[in-house]
């Protein structure tokens, strides 16, 4: 990644298959997605939200919103896919919905900053003298 152009947003299932939205729709892919960032949402004491996670997925993304037809790149995109599940999910625990600069704020910005940090470095590794090996196990 560059920088400099949009990212693709998707939810996972409890199994890793990402639900996405774009232009044809909504997707389930089991694989491509294996370059991306992960964010968690939910805290590992939220059980009874993970026994049901998967279930709620599925059902938000058949959902007449995520038609091919309603998709618009600037307001009705996988961004809004992700940010309304999230909402929804909220709203069945009696939450506030965030708003895009929240959620942008609160989720993404921290998890984006510290994976920019590691490319910047990684990049300038690779266009240097640098050689990294790893630890015997008895080293580490």
């Amino acid at each position: 990644y560059d920088g400099h152009s949009d990212l693709h947003v998707g939810i996972t299932n409890s199994q890793g298959v990402v639900y996405n939205y774009d232009q044809e729709g909504v997707h389930r892919a089991g694989s491509g997605w294996e370059q991306c960032i992960s964010i968690p949402l939910v805290q590992p004491d939220m059980w009874e939200l993970l026994q049901h996670w998967d279930k709620l997925l599925e059902e938000f993304s058949l959902e007449e919103a995520w038609l091919p037809h309603r998709y618009e790149e600037q307001q009705h995109n996988c961004f809004t896919f992700a940010l309304a599940f999230v909402n929804r999910v909220r709203q069945g625990r009696a939450r506030e919905p965030l708003s895009k600069a929240q959620f942008t704020e609160s989720f993404l910005l921290p998890h984006t900053r510290e994976a920019s940090r590691y490319l910047t470095l990684h990049q300038q590794l690779a266009h240097t003298d640098v050689y990294i090996v790893p630890l015997a196990e008895q080293e580490q």
